[in-house]
């Protein structure tokens, strides 16, 4: 299966438990691979045979700037069911990484990574 990866996109949002993660807001990495088949785009290379970066772009841009979850396993799982509504993707990995989590000690970043599958293609 061919894979469309995009990965690194950053956003600013107000995710997480403590009441000042909702205030105050923090970055969040989003990273996605998103499984199809890439034959008739590669061949004709026409952006109508394959998915639009953008658009994917916009979307998880959108649900990670104007909601607000709790968990970073509510917001992986509302990208993950919104691309697999709205694209012709028959999986997709989505991985959420928050770089400033307030935890004690040095890391680089608490996340979650979600493996999901089309079950309408």
């Amino acid at each position: 299966m061919d894979k469309i990866i995009l990965n690194g996109m950053e956003f600013y949002g107000y995710h997480g438990v403590h009441p000042a993660e909702h205030e105050l807001g923090q970055p969040f990495i989003v990273d996605l691979e998103l499984y199809l088949d890439l034959t008739q785009a590669a061949k004709s290379d026409d952006i109508k045979a394959t998915i639009n970066y953008l658009e994917i772009y916009s979307l998880v841009k959108k649900i990670v700037t104007d909601s607000r979850f709790n968990l970073l396993e509510a917001l992986a799982e509302t990208i993950s069911n919104s691309i697999l509504e709205n694209f012709p993707v028959n999986e997709l990995l989505v991985r959420v990484r928050k770089p400033h989590a307030p935890l004690p000690g040095t890391f680089n970043y608490a996340g979650v990574e979600i493996k999901r599958k089309n079950s309408t293609l």
